[in-house]
């Protein structure tokens, strides 16, 4: 394919990027509300958790390769669009829910929705920049993250005390349903190549990737993180009301001041050292994200367990950065395992991996054991659970320095 003009590509992933935002903005408001959403539908930690992870990754995961492929075969853009409207429609349904029943299943028609959005997104971004700054673009879109997590924290908060956790829900969705045409507008997909792949061309994508042992450690490495990382996301607003006796809007304020300083910073360092030190040896993809990974545990422990907010601060921040440092290193290198027409599906195939694992259990797993702890450590039990799941991150470096011994064996180049 012929180069795309500097302007065309910086618009289209602007566009990606504050599609990403919204994505992570409509998760993340969840974890700030938690309190007055409990209260109001009457909610043990255990539900809050199913809520919050489980519901979100059942669907999520499920459709995600059908609609990958269908954006590959389509368009890479108009399945984004659509996905949009969808998941931003199930958020604004959320400000409704009357029961844990109602709000699980608007909660899975979010994942319904934002299943058609980040792989496809991870397509189009490969095909509008080259192989020499892809980590650095595809760290910016992962700037989505830290920023739509920090964004809904805070509009959250404030939302919450100044009218009601429902008017932040239908607030924040009746943003996404009306960026979706405009995102329409602003962003069109490349002509590929190659043909537009079959139906038979999902077990070929699987297929290619299925034969990388990389491509698995770094899908399990990366979903360890994730089981830690989304299960801190949710939690952390509760863990400092709970443990350190901050209102609603001081929490967002400190929550949300970490996500992203700390969170920007980590997720930019990656791309760049992902574009610096991978292009020369592949194995950096998974050497940096093994390295971040190790440094993670020990900090987030002296974080959560701090006596004192300003140190909180202080220690949570770098563990803030270097949790989310594997996005553009990771992203990379699987964007690099296939040919153009399969990278959509590819990055689903990882992403059903990451989030089954990560997002399906770490929410529901930090809350299932701070209610079997509750009984003996009160207020505290919440803040215990997050700190046993820390062990994860151990594992994920460990995976990933095994990943590091073949991930240049299974790129194929571009």
């Amino acid at each position: 394919m012929n180069a795309v003009p500097q302007g065309v590509a910086r618009r289209v992933l602007l566009a990606l990027t504050f599609a990403y935002v919204l994505n992570f903005l409509d998760r993340q408001m969840l974890g700030i509300l938690a309190g007055p959403i409990k209260a109001d539908l009457h909610l043990s930690d255990r539900q809050f958790g199913a809520v919050g992870g489980l519901a979100f990754a059942l669907l999520y995961s499920l459709l995600g390769l059908p609609l990958s492929l269908l954006a590959d075969r389509t368009s890479r853009s108009g399945v984004i669009a659509g996905a949009l409207a969808v998941w931003s429609g199930f958020t604004a349904l959320c400000g409704t829910a009357a029961s844990f029943g109602q709000l699980f299943a608007y909660r899975l028609g979010v994942g319904v929705g934002e299943a058609g959005g980040v792989a496809p997104s991870y397509a189009l971004i490969a095909d509008h920049f080259p192989p020499a700054t892809r980590g650095r673009a595809l760290a910016f879109y992962s700037l989505g993250v830290p920023v739509g997590l920090a964004a809904g924290t805070l509009f959250g908060a404030y939302l919450a005390a100044l009218v009601s956790w429902r008017a932040a829900f239908v607030t924040m969705g009746a943003i996404g349903l009306a960026y979706a045409p405009l995102f329409r507008r602003l962003v069109r997909d490349r002509p590929r190549s190659g043909s537009a792949p079959s139906t038979g061309a999902l077990g070929a994508a699987l297929a290619a990737v299925a034969r990388k042992p990389s491509f698995w450690l770094l899908a399990f490495a990366s979903s360890c993180s994730s089981l830690a990382g989304y299960g801190l996301a949710l939690w952390t607003p509760s863990i400092l009301e709970r443990s350190f006796g901050l209102a609603m809007v001081a929490r967002g304020q400190f929550f949300a001041s970490l996500l992203l300083i700390g969170g920007v910073a980590g997720v930019m360092l990656g791309g760049v050292l992902a574009d610096r030190l991978g292009r020369a040896r592949g194995r950096w993809y998974a050497l940096l994200p093994a390295i971040a990974w190790l440094v993670t545990a020990p900090l987030f422990t002296l974080g959560l367990n701090a006596q004192g907010l300003t140190a909180a601060w202080l220690w949570l921040l770098v563990p803030n950065a270097l949790n989310i440092l594997w996005l553009g290193p990771v992203t990379t290198a699987v964007q690099g395992m296939v040919p153009a027409e399969q990278r959509a599906t590819a990055s689903s195939a990882f992403l059903v991996i990451n989030n089954l694992i990560g997002l399906g259990a770490g929410p529901l797993l930090i809350g299932a054991l701070s209610d079997r702890l509750k009984a003996v450590h009160g207020a505290e039990a919440l803040r215990i659970a997050a700190t046993e799941v820390l062990a994860f991150y151990l594992l994920a470096a460990l995976l990933a320095l095994v990943a590091a011994t073949r991930v240049e064996r299974d790129m194929i180049g571009d």
